[in-house]
């Protein structure tokens, strides 16, 4: 059977569409992806602590610190699956330098706890990532009373990392990274309400207002720390493929499931998901952007309402007195 010139044209124009569509795939999977953190530099000599290290970007990111030389502390709630990450960063970088510690952000005693024997151990400190987080749960209260969201994803991370400041400072140059999220743009702090006790609980409200926590603690802490050697960064990670997203199918079931699928296309992967956080965490030169807020490897202004000095130091005032800490400047 002869072909004809349109058979031929109806032929390549399928070839062409094809081809434009898998081209069109890997530039939407490129851009999805984000930034990459291209610095080499070295952590030899060095202690990195990463909370909720044992799955998602925190796992990804304690590999890549210890590919880089670093002694990696891997804070987590479970330590089964804490070892079995710590094991696997260890096989798959070479680096034998990597442990693991039980930490419970929902307990303000497990907190001290873990504070106590880490400045007991641990020679040094020069990295701080505050990882771990929880995202959209029902309305759950910690031991200490406190609503869950809050407590594990600020009030947590502001005692642990109060509590490491001597051995913070006495490493300096050294680094807080705090893990935020774009939620933060919709979030409020309610001062008169932060538990939801008087109004009705809204796992999305809840969760944006302790993202927006994130942010102002870190510039907050930066302030605080100016001139000591500490620099306080936080960031976005971007929507990413992890655990975190248990929560929400209880709240919006198809978005629970797009969220949770495998195969979801349009989300990053927990690597490309932690090149912010590894950028902030060893890029040179940011010392000059203590208390500022990144995302796709890059600074980026954080929302107006994460950027109110007095809401900041409210937060932090308010957060000391319930985490039990010492009031000082």
């Amino acid at each position: 059977m002869t072909m004809t010139v349109w058979d031929h044209f109806d032929r390549w124009a399928l070839g062409a569409a094809v081809a434009a569509s898998v081209l069109g795939a890997w530039l939407l999977r490129r851009w999805i992806a984000g930034g990459v953190c291209r610095c080499s530099a070295r952590l030899d000599g060095k202690t990195v602590l990463i909370t909720g290290a044992n799955t998602g970007i925190g796992k990804e990111t304690a590999r890549d610190m210890a590919r880089r030389g670093a002694r990696v502390v891997m804070a987590c709630r479970d330590l089964t699956r804490a070892e079995r990450a710590a094991e696997e960063v260890r096989l798959s970088t070479g680096n034998g330098n990597v442990v693991i510690r039980h930490l419970d952000l929902a307990s303000t005693c497990s907190v001290k706890q873990f504070a106590k024997e880490f400045l007991d151990s641990e020679e040094r400190l020069d990295i701080l990532i505050n990882n771990a987080g929880i995202m959209m749960c029902p309305k759950w209260l910690t031991e200490d009373g406190f609503e869950t969201q809050l407590a594990v994803n600020h009030l947590g991370h502001f005692l642990l990392t109060n509590l490491l400041l001597p051995k913070l400072r006495s490493s300096t140059p050294s680094r807080v990274v705090t893990v935020s999220s774009l939620a933060h743009e919709g979030g409020k702090m309610d001062f008169d309400d932060l538990f939801f006790a008087k109004r009705p609980y809204s796992a999305m409200t809840s969760y944006k207002q302790s993202k927006l926590a994130n942010v102002l603690f870190s510039r907050e802490l930066a302030r605080r720390m100016k001139g000591t050697g500490v620099t306080a960064l936080s960031l976005h990670p971007g929507v990413i493929r992890t655990e975190l997203g248990r929560h929400i199918e209880s709240w919006f079931p198809l978005l629970g499931v797009l969220l949770t699928a495998p195969s979801m296309l349009l989300m990053k992967t927990p690597s490309q998901g932690a090149q912010t956080t590894i950028y902030c965490a060893v890029t040179p030169g940011l010392e000059n952007l203590s208390g500022g807020y990144f995302s796709d490897c890059k600074e980026k202004r954080a929302a107006e309402v994460a950027r109110d000095n007095d809401a900041a130091r409210k937060l932090w005032d308010v957060s000391t007195q319930l985490v039990g800490l010492s009031v000082k400047e």
